[in-house]
C-alpha cells in the first residue's frame, strides 16, 4: 500500500489531497479545506437573480437586514418581506442606499429571493445593469435542491446518489474557477437550483448519504458534467466541445426507457423558412458533419435563395429541438419536414435516465459514477 498527498492553493482555501492506492483501485481518502478564517460548512455562491431591476426578498423567521460592512439597517418580520429596488447605482432598502445589502433570517429560517424560498441567506449587489441576487448556501443544503431540479426525488436512490457527487463535483470545480462574485448559476447552462421547493426525503437521503463525496483525475475534482439522456451512446467532450478531457468519453447509454430516448418534431415549409432566415424557402437539410455517435457538429441548408452551413447547436436552437442528434428529411408527398432526433440534452458525462436503467438492473452509484466517468476515482473533502 502506497501513502500518498498533494497540496494545492485555491483563493483562501487550502487543499490536502491523501489517497492510498491498492491492486487494480485507487481510493482518495480524504481532500481537507481548510480556510482562514475556519468556517463551519463550505458555502456556495448562487446568483438567483441578475440585472433585475428589483428583486423581492423576505424570511420565513425574522431576518437582520445589514450592509456590506455589517450595519444593521433594518428588520424584516417572520413571514413579512420586501422590495429591494435599484437606486442610483445602489440597492435601495427603505431608506438607505448602499453598495451591498445583507438578508439574514435567524434560527436557521428560509429566505425569500425572487419567487422562491432558499436556505441560507442572501446578498444583493448592485450593479451596472441591474442587481444581482446571490444566496449563500451550504454545498449540501444546496444539492438537496438540485438533485430535485434535475431528477426525480422518487427515482432510486442510487441514481440520485450518483447525481449527488456529479453536481457536488460540478459545484465545487466551478467554484474553484470562480472569479466573480458568486460561483454558479441557477439554470440550465450550470446545473438547475430552484430552492426549499424541489427538496424531497429521496434527494436529502441520497445527500447524506454521499456528504462530501466528489469524483476526482490526477488529484483534481473533475468537470463532472450531465444531461438527461443520450439516445444510446454518450458523448466524447472534445466531439461536442473541442476540448477532450479524459474522462469524458463516450460509452454506450443504458436510457432505452427514457421518454426522450427517441422523438419526432413535425414542420411546414414556412414554418422553418421563417426558423432559418437566409436561404428562401427551406428545400434540404443535409448533414456536413456529425460526430462519431450521431450528433451533428454542422448542417447545410439548402433553400429557393441559396445554401448556408449551420452549426447543430445553432439549429437545435432555432427549431426547438431536444439534442443535436437529429437528422431531417422532407415528408413524401408533402411540403412538411419531419425532424427525427434521440436523447437530451448535450449527452456528454452523466446520462440521467442511463443512471435510472442502471440503478433499477441493481448497479450501485460508484459502478455508475466510474461507467459513465472515465478514468476517474472517488474522493471525500472534508472541511475543518
Amino acid at each position: 500500500m502506497i501513502l500518498s498527498s498533494l497540496i494545492f492553493q485555491s483563493g483562501l482555501f487550502k487543499f490536502s489531497l491523501r489517497w492510498i492506492k491498492s491492486p487494480g483501485w485507487t481510493i482518495l481518502l480524504s481532500w481537507l479545506i481548510m480556510a482562514a478564517p475556519a468556517q463551519a460548512s463550505l458555502l456556495l455562491r448562487i446568483a438567483v437573480a441578475d440585472n433585475a431591476s428589483q428583486v423581492k426578498v423576505g424570511s420565513s423567521t425574522g431576518a437582520v437586514v445589514r450592509d456590506g460592512q455589517g450595519r444593521t439597517l433594518g428588520q424584516i418580520p417572520a413571514n413579512g418581506g420586501s422590495t429591494i429596488q435599484l437606486k442610483n447605482g445602489k440597492a435601495g432598502f427603505n431608506q438607505h442606499q448602499v453598495h451591498q445589502l445583507w438578508i439574514e433570517p435567524s434560527s436557521n429560517g428560509f429566505v425569500w429571493i425572487g419567487n422562491n424560498w432558499y436556505r441560507g441567506k442572501a446578498l444583493l449587489v448592485p450593479g451596472s445593469q441591474g442587481l444581482t441576487a446571490i444566496n449563500y448556501v451550504d454545498l449540501e443544503q444546496y444539492l438537496y435542491s438540485v438533485l430535485g431540479s434535475e431528477m426525480n426525488g422518487d427515482w432510486p436512490q442510487e441514481a440520485l446518489k450518483a447525481q449527488a457527487v456529479a453536481a457536488r463535483s460540478y459545484a465545487l470545480y466551478k467554484r474553484q474557477r470562480s472569479k466573480g462574485i458568486y460561483d454558479l448559476g441557477d439554470d440550465q447552462s450550470w446545473q438547475v437550483y430552484q430552492g426549499v421547493s424541489k427538496e424531497s426525503p429521496g434527494t436529502q437521503t441520497a445527500v447524506n448519504a454521499t456528504a462530501g463525496q466528489v469524483l476526482t483525475h490526477g488529484g483534481q475534482v473533475i468537470l463532472a458534467v450531465f444531461h438527461s439522456s443520450s439516445g444510446g451512446h454518450t458523448e466524447n467532450s472534445e466531439d461536442v466541445w473541442g476540448n477532450p478531457l479524459p474522462y469524458l468519453k463516450g460509452v454506450p447509454d443504458y436510457d432505452q426507457k427514457s421518454p426522450v430516448f427517441a422523438w419526432t418534431k413535425t414542420f411546414s415549409q414556412g414554418d422553418l423558412s421563417q426558423r432559418i432566415s437566409g436561404v428562401g424557402q427551406v428545400t434540404g437539410m443535409t448533414p456536413e458533419k456529425a460526430s462519431p455517435y450521431g450528433s451533428i457538429i454542422s448542417m447545410k441548408v439548402l433553400g429557393s435563395g441559396g445554401s448556408r452551413v449551420m452549426e447543430g447547436d445553432a439549429i437545435a436552437r432555432a427549431l426547438g429541438l431536444r439534442s443535436t442528434r437529429f437528422r431531417v428529411t422532407r415528408k413524401s408527398g408533402s411540403a412538411n419536414f419531419i425532424v427525427e432526433g434521440r436523447g437530451f440534452g448535450h449527452g456528454v458525462g452523466l446520462s440521467q435516465w442511463g443512471a435510472h436503467g442502471l440503478a433499477q438492473n441493481r448497479y450501485n452509484y460508484q459502478q455508475i459514477l466510474l461507467y459513465y466517468y472515465q478514468n476517474t476515482a472517488l474522493a471525500r473533502i472534508q472541511v475543518q
